[in-house]
């Protein structure tokens, strides 16, 4: 795992994303399907073996049944920041 994948962020949006697909009582085999990929993608980003990228993460909420802005706020307040971002 590189070490911006073991970061305690990643751990915190992995966390969220798979107690997000265990409350839809989706099996890592159901979302792949959804998805369109192999069972292992999803595997890989639960274990913290690769990243999603945006387009993926929309896709994903989608599939879990997922506000994509509700998942980036629980995260934002999951994960302390020093600083405000410089966007509103």
């Amino acid at each position: 795992m590189s070490r911006a994948l073991a970061s305690p962020s990643h751990a915190v949006l992995r966390g969220l994303l798979v107690k997000a697909r265990k409350d839809a009582q989706l099996t890592q085999q159901q979302v792949a399907a959804k998805l369109g990929v192999p069972q292992s993608y999803v595997s890989k980003y639960e274990k913290g073996e690769r990243k999603l990228d945006v387009i993926e993460f929309l896709a994903l909420c989608d599939v879990l049944g997922i506000s994509a802005a509700g998942a980036i706020e629980a995260l934002r307040q999951a994960i302390p920041t020093k600083s405000a971002p410089p966007w509103p």
